[in-house]
């Protein structure tokens, strides 16, 4: 059992601020947004990225519209330090991104950032030392005139590295580490130490960030501390006031809503949440609540399902399917009254009207998602029984997001038959949306490109030539030799059923959407060649 909270917890004290004035707010204005994605987000993985997952990952940073970034911890982090050095060196922040790079408050650490950012045409340095009672007394034994005197001397010492470094536009952010649970004077003074030492002003841009590096309290109790905050920070009006929420009570979302309301003009998270313990704020869900209240976001998740692929592949964790926006089924009603509802919002939905659709917060194609799937069988064993089906019958594990797709397939029979849908009549479904759009396969040639990847002749029926295609994978070759070149491949399962070989392929095309293809063969090879083509066809591309 439980202890009962009196005899070991307390809660966390509410705030004197009887003026308070965010209750009363609206967000007006979407925040500065910062990554830290490959950072915070990194060091909480089983295992952290590599160069090749860290840099893909940075790329679909860089498609979202994030224009701050941090990169990582260079001086503790030899991986990092490569990285920012490769990507400064050959000039791949594009100029109008900013690199932030993490550093604690110790000389050789801060040293060792400043080479780390050597050359940077602009640069912002985070710097942190731990401020709450716990942390200073438990790990460090530090008193707080102590803590002061360290963080004057280590931002004085940020200051002269800058001012040796001219060529670079140097932004000091400087966070007091779990905020949300120092006393408000400490954390002010240590702010305030930061600011005079910095001695921010015109032309010497300074970030306070105030993390909940450790998530304690109610968010009312967050916004009362930024306001606080906010109304009594030196030079404020040279400050961008940032905040940091951690996810530990699951709150960091409404903890960055109410944050924006008291005063905060930034926030730092990750995609989807990622990050350590219950994990750092969702920035996609946070920025997508901003959008379905009638503000844009800045940032671009047009193809949401395209970036959630890419965050999975890059981090190897996988997405919730009720994760919001982001989840295969959050646009997925089993209940029939749910249904029912869908049907009749959809019936009254005029293309210039404001989205009023029951249950759905959101146009589903405003994220890149389909309207495809979102009624359908209205029991969760609806799908679970065709899954377990066509394991069954024909060895064939289907994906999750093909389970949906075909789920939607299957109902829409079912509908109109007015009758189980057996086995067999499952199997001529399954057939004739996935297997047939690929009878036009005649053949086709691999060959090993001399200069790397893969050539494919490719035959198709009713054409005397066989297409040509070259790609750096068998399946980019493919699509290459179908014209298909900005197809993006978001699944390829491969499985073998005794002799026979399974190839699942979901594609995805600028305006088209996405689909799944499938094919059997008794190669691997062909099974892949002719489910790449039964995507394109049933995507409705010219091949």
């Amino acid at each position: 059992m439980l202890d009962h909270p009196a005899t070991k917890y307390r809660p966390f004290p509410t705030i004197d601020l009887p003026a308070r004035r965010w209750p009363a707010r609206r967000i007006e204005t979407a925040p500065i947004w910062l990554s830290t994605d490959l950072r915070d987000g990194n060091q909480a993985l089983f295992e952290p990225m590599n160069r090749a997952r860290k840099l893909r990952l940075l790329d679909t940073l860089l498609r979202c519209g994030f224009k701050e970034i941090e990169l990582g911890f260079p001086a503790a982090s030899q991986t990092d330090f490569d990285i920012v050095r490769e990507l400064i060196e050959q000039d791949r922040i594009p100029a109008d991104v900013t690199p932030m790079v993490m550093t604690q408050a110790r000389e050789d650490l801060i040293r060792r950032t400043f080479e780390a950012l050597r050359g940077a045409r602009r640069a912002i340095v985070h710097l942190y030392n731990a401020t709450a009672p716990a942390w200073r007394e438990l790990v460090f034994g530090m008193t707080v005139p102590e803590m002061l005197a360290l963080v004057e001397t280590h931002v004085s010492l940020v200051r002269r590295l800058a001012e040796a470094q001219p060529e670079t536009e140097w932004v000091l952010q400087y966070s007091p580490e779990t905020f949300c649970m120092t006393e408000l004077e400490v954390s002010l003074a240590a702010c305030n130490t930061a600011i005079r030492a910095w001695d921010a002003g015109p032309g010497r841009p300074m970030i306070i960030n105030l993390p909940t590096t450790v998530e304690v309290a109610t968010p009312n109790v967050f916004a009362d501390q930024v306001e606080w905050m906010h109304e009594r920070l030196e030079r404020r009006e040279h400050l961008v006031l940032s905040v940091h929420p951690h996810n530990d009570r699951g709150t960091g979302v409404a903890c960055a809503e109410l944050a924006l309301l008291a005063g905060a003009q930034r926030v730092e998270g990750c995609l989807f949440g990622n990050g350590e313990r219950s994990g750092n704020v969702d920035l996609v869900t946070l920025a997508l609540n901003l959008y379905t209240q009638g503000l844009h976001p800045g940032l671009d998740f047009s193809d949401l399902p395209g970036v959630a692929r890419e965050a999975e592949a890059c981090t190897a964790l996988p997405i919730h399917p009720r994760h919001p926006y982001a989840g295969d089924l959050v646009f997925t009603a089993f209940s029939g009254s749910h249904q029912d509802a869908i049907k009749k919002g959809f019936a009254a939905q005029r293309p210039d009207a404001p989205w009023r659709v029951p249950y759905l917060p959101i146009d589903p194609q405003d994220i890149g998602r389909g309207y495809e799937g979102i009624v359908r069988v209205n029991s969760q064993s609806g799908k679970g029984g065709i899954a377990f089906l066509l394991e069954r019958e024909q060895g064939l594990t289907l994906p999750r997001r093909m389970q949906v797709e075909f789920g939607a397939v299957v109902q829409k029979q079912a509908d109109a038959s007015e009758v189980e849908i057996s086995a067999a009549t499952l199997w001529v479904l399954f057939e004739r949306h996935y297997l047939a759009p690929a009878r036009g396969y005649r053949g086709h040639r691999f060959e090993a490109a001399a200069e790397g990847g893969w050539s494919v002749a490719l035959e198709l029926a009713d054409e005397a030539q066989a297409r040509q295609g070259h790609g750096m994978s068998q399946a980019a070759a493919v699509l290459a030799a179908l014209g298909l070149v900005e197809a993006r491949l978001d699944e390829q399962q491969l499985q073998r059923h005794g002799e026979q070989h399974w190839a699942l392929i979901e594609l995805a095309l600028p305006g088209r959407g996405a689909c799944f293809g499938a094919a059997r063969a008794h190669d691997a090879e062909q099974a892949l060649v002719q489910a790449l083509l039964s995507a394109a066809v049933r995507l409705g591309a010219p091949t």
